[in-house]
């Protein structure tokens, strides 16, 4: 997902409080030990947890040459490029090139340009600033929506309960909506949307930070784009939220439950790409129908449409490889 990074050079404490307040994933300054006294954020600082120089390069493009220099540069590191009249088509020809490049920006409407670049947008941005308004309005553009995932109804064509299994339960810190649920399956070439528990029915409370995920060998998907097995995920880390549309954003993982329940196995298929993913046999169980709605496995049917993703298959410790891997 997108990182949020704020330059504090020269040191202004209110800025750093108020970027540290509003979840900035790094503060840039010139001693990382006047960030410690504060909060536990990484530093970007010749004493800090990143070093400018060895672990990240600082580029100014002023010309084609500056520009092919920033993306070689971000072909090993991350690059924090300044463009001198920020233009968007050094922009685009850098992104188009590295996953690494951070842009910096002074307001809203540059960090919004940025991280919207040939759609995919930058890896993040440095913001410099002088005002906790903007660093707090460019926080908020990060958290709306820090991503999309490519979405598409697949057709139910097998619904089947397998027995008795090993499923999890994944509890964020945060509260999601109606519609919003996380991606999941069998495999890592495709996943279905499994929704969140935000809805009332007879039986238990709902539980609007829970998503009843699957069993515990199924992948689910993460917000950098790699994947996980649902056993291993851990308290502190991160899952990818989506909602219907393919508007995603990331969650802490709080908790993970692990429960022996009844299972049950839904496939399904879009064109000549298949899914499959086996969850717990209970109506407060819910898929994502094609119209955004929640679906309860218990009275979901051959034919309906729900919503899931199809990925590049093929995954070695998360990350997709290029190599003949055939997942069934």
């Amino acid at each position: 997902m997108k990182q949020f990074w704020v330059d504090i050079r020269p040191w202004n404490k209110e800025i750093a409080t108020t970027a540290i307040e509003s979840g900035a994933d790094a503060l840039v300054v010139d001693r990382a030990e006047d960030v410690k006294r504060l909060g536990r954020i990484t530093t970007v600082a010749p004493d800090g947890d990143i070093k400018p120089g060895t672990d990240i390069t600082e580029c100014t493009i002023t010309d084609k040459a500056s520009e092919n220099a920033a993306a070689q540069a971000g072909r090993h590191k991350p690059v924090i490029v300044t463009t001198s009249d920020w233009t968007v088509i050094p922009l685009e020809n850098l992104v188009a090139q590295s996953d690494k490049i951070i842009a910096r920006v002074k307001d809203v409407k540059e960090a919004e340009l940025a991280l919207n670049v040939l759609e995919k947008g930058t890896y993040g941005v440095l913001l410099k600033t002088d005002s906790p308004a903007v660093v707090k309005s460019v926080a908020a553009l990060i958290r709306a929506g820090t991503g999309k995932v490519g979405l598409v109804p697949f057709t139910v064509t097998k619904i089947h309960p397998v027995g008795m299994g090993d499923r999890v339960c994944v509890d964020t810190c945060s509260m999601l909506s109606d519609g919003e649920g996380m991606l999941m399956g069998n495999t890592s070439s495709a996943m279905l949307l499994v929704h969140a528990e935000t809805l009332e029915n007879p039986y238990v409370a709902p539980r609007p930070f829970r998503v009843n995920a699957g069993a515990v060998h199924a992948y689910i998907l993460l917000p950098d784009g790699r994947t996980a097995y649902l056993a291993d995920l851990a308290i502190g880390g991160q899952v990818l939220v989506s909602d219907a549309k393919g508007t995603a954003h990331s969650a802490i993982i709080g908790r993970t439950k692990i429960e022996r329940r009844p299972l049950l196995l839904v496939e399904a298929a879009a064109g000549k790409s298949k899914v499959s993913l086996i969850l717990q046999n209970a109506e407060t169980i819910r898929l994502v129908g094609e119209d955004g709605n929640a679906i309860s496995v218990v009275h979901l049917k051959v034919g309906d449409r729900i919503m899931g993703s199809i990925l590049e298959g093929g995954r070695h410790f998360g990350m997709a490889v290029k190599e003949t891997i055939r997942e069934k």
